[in-house]
Formats: C-alpha cells, sequence, structure tokens
C-alpha cells in the first residue's frame, strides 16, 4: 500500500468561504497549496479509495509502450496491443558463412569476434572475423549436449547458451542454460553450470504436435541479476516472457 503524505489522507479541505465582497482574484482563489503536489496526491488518494471499496478495477489495460503508434497514457497494463511502423534496414556488408555453421542461431560480439553456434547436436562455439564472417576460433564444449541451443548471451564474466528450444513436440522436462565462464571457456576444459528450469503453469508433458505448444522459448536476454527468457506461443499467437533469478536451480 502506498504510504499517504503527512495528516490523515481522507483529510478534506475546508470549502472555499464567500461574501457580497468582490471575487478574488484567481491567484488568491485558488492558492499555491490547492495545486500542490501534495494535495493532487490525496485527490488520487481518495478517488482510489473509493473505487477500491465499490469493488472496481483500478488497472487499465491497454499499450504502455510510448514508442508505438496506439500509446495509451492511462494504460497501466500492457496488454499486448501496442502496434508499430514497419522499419527497413539495409544491410551495409553481408557475407556468405563457412558450411560447419549450417544452422546458426544466436550471435554475440565478445572479444573482437562474432560469437555464434549451431541450432542442435553440435556443442562447440564459433568465433568469427566480423570483417568476412571466416572462423577464427572453435571452442568445445565437452560434457554437454546440444538439443535444441536457441541463443546465446553474456555478462562480463559468463556466456550463456539456451538450450530451451521446445517446438518439436512441446513436452520437455529438461530445459535448462549454460553458464560458461569466459576465462577458461577455450581451454579444452572450461567451468560449466547449468540453469534448470521449468514452466509454472505448464502442467501437460503429453506429446504435442510440431509448433502447437505455447512453450518454446527462442531467446533471452542477460540482466544484472536476471535472465529474461522470450517465449514462442505457438497456440495462443503472442510472445510472452519469463524472469529467472541467476542462481536458482544451478548444478
Amino acid at each position: 500500500m502506498a504510504s499517504c503524505p503527512s495528516g490523515n489522507a481522507a483529510h478534506q479541505e475546508g470549502p472555499f468561504e464567500t461574501s457580497d465582497e468582490s471575487p478574488p482574484d484567481k491567484a488568491s482563489f485558488f492558492p499555491e497549496a490547492f495545486l500542490s503536489s501534495r494535495m493532487i496526491t490525496r485527490i488520487l488518494l481518495l478517488l482510489t479509495g473509493s473505487l477500491s471499496s465499490l469493488g472496481l478495477n483500478a488497472q487499465i489495460a491497454g499499450c504502455t509502450d510510448p514508442l508505438a503508434e496506439n500509446y495509451q497514457p492511462m494504460a497501466t497494463i500492457n496488454d499486448g496491443s501496442c502496434l508499430y511502423a514497419p522499419e527497413w534496414v539495409s544491410p551495409t556488408l553481408t557475407w556468405d558463412l563457412p558450411s560447419a555453421l549450417n544452422e546458426t542461431s544466436g550471435l554475440i560480439r565478445w572479444d573482437d569476434l562474432l560469437w555464434t553456434h549451431n541450432d542442435d547436436t553440435d556443442t562447440r562455439l564459433y568465433g568469427l572475423d566480423g570483417s568476412d564472417g571466416s572462423i577464427s576460433l572453435e571452442c568445445q564444449l565437452p560434457g554437454v549436449s546440444n538439443q535444441d541451443w536457441e541463443d546465446v548471451d553474456q555478462d562480463d564474466t559468463y556466456v550463456y547458451i539456451g538450450d530451451f528450444g521446445n517446438n518439436s513436440s512441446g513436452n520437455r522436462q529438461d530445459l535448462h542454460i549454460l553458464r560458461v565462464e569466459k576465462a577458461s571457456l577455450c581451454s579444452g576444459s572450461p567451468t560449466i553450470d547449468t540453469i534448470w528450469f521449468q514452466y509454472e503453469d505448464q502442467t501437460d508433458f503429453s506429446v504435442q504436435a510440431s509448433n502447437t505448444t505455447d512453450f518454446d522459448c527462442e531467446a533471452m536476454v542477460v540482466g544484472a541479476d536476471s535472465i529474461y527468457l522470450i517465449t514462442k506461443q505457438w497456440t495462443s499467437l503472442r510472445d510472452g516472457s519469463v524472469c529467472l533469478v541467476q542462481g536458482s536451480g544451478q548444478s
């Protein structure tokens, strides 16, 4: 509950007095205190309390992104309705990838190289020269598997690889993120731990038809203390997000 300003939040300012004298000018009729942020806060608190007493929901669903074409300033919950103007981007440089990268999936820039990986089976990370796309480094990750590596991200200390693709049958129960220490990445014996996770609202783990699940993660963003997973919801036809707190579920 929001803290109230000093004094009773339900305090009501006394009514303005009237007389036969000439009406006061605008400045004296609306004293500065009346328009202060303190008074506005009191009014909002009173209105919120009145709505709550009537059982009304004060949350407003709509587009909360100011960059969207249909931004709604009064909306408090993003309902996924935001619309954006189309954008066209022309690349300044293109080149064909080496044949070893037959299904590249994620991409980061680190240590003056572009790092990527294949979507499945292959358990190597590839460091590419950004000027021509050639492979400068190949780093094997021993003791791990690649069922469906969808994305890679990083922080100052680690590289994160998401083995969480789930579009084939929608029933994976081994979703995880590999966390690889950068300092040992290409040592031949890298330090790797695993962050395991499940979707708390997925209760059906029976085999589904391909591309029909709402629990298919395709991308991630590593933040200061959390990992944000972006899911492709094939049935709901929406994008969803899941937040993981780093340190939980590691082995």
